[in-house]
């Protein structure tokens, strides 16, 4: 079923903006790119096709209760110049984290939480935290448990905090690449390496967090068309960007 376009009141994301189409390849990138309607029915085609077949049952749930395995796994590769986390649902991301000459015990406390977990056990009070930052976060777990993390979120940001959200958005290259059988449910995948991905709509980030009682500030969808000069390619990749504000 195809999304009915969100529209919101939202600042420039960047400044290199495709005019013509035949300067498509005059550059790598182009910000906000907008789709027709063939291009969005093109894209809703390919996620119908690469969702025919969803995994077994029990492949789910395998994928589900191991959640912690694989992305102790991909931690491997993470990069100490992403080392700024706080918490992080790998040990082994934590550990890496804690080793990096810019960690420093005094200013920052890193630790592992899973948050799905009905009771989440932090080192700080409720309504005590200024920002809260979920840049490629929720879109790993399980749709299903995310209203549940925004919950806890929302009692642990003091009056007046924001949450800094930035995820994959539907459409975007990353699912439509997705082969047949790599499906676990609408819209959510799982990755070859064993970690999940889920791909939202600017409406599905602004109920998650209305619910519970934020206030947008901002939700944009940052559209941007990626090429590949050498051999003419072109890549469309969507992310939503958001913030969302605990009420004073």
């Amino acid at each position: 079923m195809s999304e009915v376009p969100y529209s919101n009141k939202r600042p420039q994301f960047g400044n290199r903006f495709l005019t013509e189409e035949d300067n498509v390849f005059e550059h790598n990138a182009w910000d906000d790119v907008e789709w027709d309607e063939v291009q969005e029915k093109e894209a809703q085609n390919k996620v119908d096709k690469n969702s025919e077949v969803k995994l077994e049952t029990d492949v789910i749930e395998k994928y589900e209760k191991e959640a912690d395995k694989f992305w102790d796994a991909f931690s491997i590769f993470i990069r100490t110049d992403f080392s700024r986390i706080g918490i992080d649902f790998s040990t082994k991301a934590i550990d890496i984290l804690k080793t990096t000459k810019e960690y420093d015990e005094n200013r920052c406390k890193a630790f592992v939480l899973d948050a799905t977990q009905n009771n989440w056990d932090v080192p700080f009070e409720e309504n005590s935290i200024d920002i809260i930052v979920l840049i490629f976060v929720l879109s790993a777990i399980n749709p299903e448990k995310l209203q549940h993390i925004v919950k806890q979120i929302y009692s642990y940001l003091r009056p007046g905090g924001l949450v800094l959200f930035r995820d994959y958005g539907r459409y975007d290259l990353a699912q439509l690449r997705f082969k047949s059988g790599r499906c676990l449910g609408e819209n959510f995948y799982v990755r070859g390496d064993g970690t999940r991905v889920y791909f939202f709509t600017q409406d599905e980030v602004k109920s998650l967090f209305e619910k519970e009682g934020f206030e947008e500030v901002e939700n944009r969808a940052d559209r941007r068309l990626q090429v590949n000069r050498g051999r003419l390619l072109k890549m469309y990749r969507v992310w939503i960007q958001a913030k969302y504000k605990k009420p004073q």
